[in-house]
């Protein structure tokens, strides 16, 4: 009954983008292309991982259903081209998840997720290969991280990055590993800072990277990932940060008119305050 109403809600969902693109439909759904829906795509996806961070399970409901919106809307820019159509993206994802849960649907089961995960891998690099042969490549050719997108942003592609890496047995052994290495990237850091400043620049900006690359990875290994471990600890400085400026001004003054020491004392007591 539920997915019989799914089915036709999600028709709904369809028809109306058809229509609000369509010649008696809303101008600016009318106007917009792959390009410019990007950064909505973008956006949605993001206010959903802020829901989920929070346990707002209202919002969340409501930014899942504005994230499923921007798939029908690509799906109906393709539809319009006639290069595929939103049941073809359906059928696609059903048909691979089928295809990579032989321990599901086929007679071996997996008793762990362990095995599960190894299961999924074994049918994905079975379909890497078959996609390079198709192609005229080697499966050597097409290297282990190739295919992850350049568009993600850069701590989800450092997290990808090391993900894929790990899957082929390269990785830091225990997390103490990737704290030491954190350690040596600060040392390097220092020794860039001991510089004269116009000596500095070009390797201070790498080596903030390499901290940067291994504190994804420390994420990873944490269980984690670095995207939504880093939007939570922007999300307690931005609270923080507003209860020091409303303790300045109950005290007559604006931020930038206080002292360091007058901001380290309002600071404490704002980390010391109810989140």
């Amino acid at each position: 009954m539920r997915a019989n109403l799914a089915g036709e809600n999600l028709k709904k969902l369809v028809e109306l983008m058809a229509h609000l693109r369509g010649p008696a439909g809303c101008p600016w759904d009318r106007a917009q292309d792959y390009t410019s829906v990007k950064g909505l795509l973008l956006e949605e996806a993001y206010e959903v991982i802020d829901a989920v961070n929070a346990r707002d399970f209202a919002a969340l409901e409501e930014e899942l259903g504005d994230l499923l919106f921007q798939v029908v809307f690509y799906a109906r820019l393709a539809e319009e081209e006639k290069r595929f159509s939103i049941d073809g993206v359906i059928e696609g994802i059903h048909a691979k998840l089928v295809r990579r849960h032989p321990h599901v649907f086929g007679e071996k089961r997996a008793r762990t997720p362990e095995e599960a995960l190894e299961s999924w891998r074994s049918v994905k690099e079975q379909e890497k290969k078959a996609e390079g042969k198709a192609a005229g490549r080697t499966s050597s050719a097409r290297g282990i991280v190739v295919r992850i997108s350049p568009s993600l942003p850069a701590t989800l592609e450092a997290y990808e990055l090391g993900l894929r890496a790990a899957e082929v047995g390269f990785d830091w052994a225990e997390i103490p590993d990737l704290l030491d290495k954190i350690e040596e990237e600060v040392g390097e850091i220092r020794e860039e800072l001991a510089l004269a400043p116009d000596a500095r620049r070009p390797r201070l900006e790498e080596e903030v990277g390499d901290l940067l690359f291994t504190a994804a990875n420390l994420a990873r290994r944490a269980g984690s990932d670095p995207e939504s471990a880093l939007r939570r600890a922007n999300s307690k400085f931005r609270v923080r940060f507003e209860k020091l400026e409303a303790a300045a001004a109950q005290s007559g003054k604006r931020v930038d008119e206080c002292s360091a020491e007058e901001l380290d004392a309002l600071w404490t007591e704002a980390k010391a305050g109810k989140e």
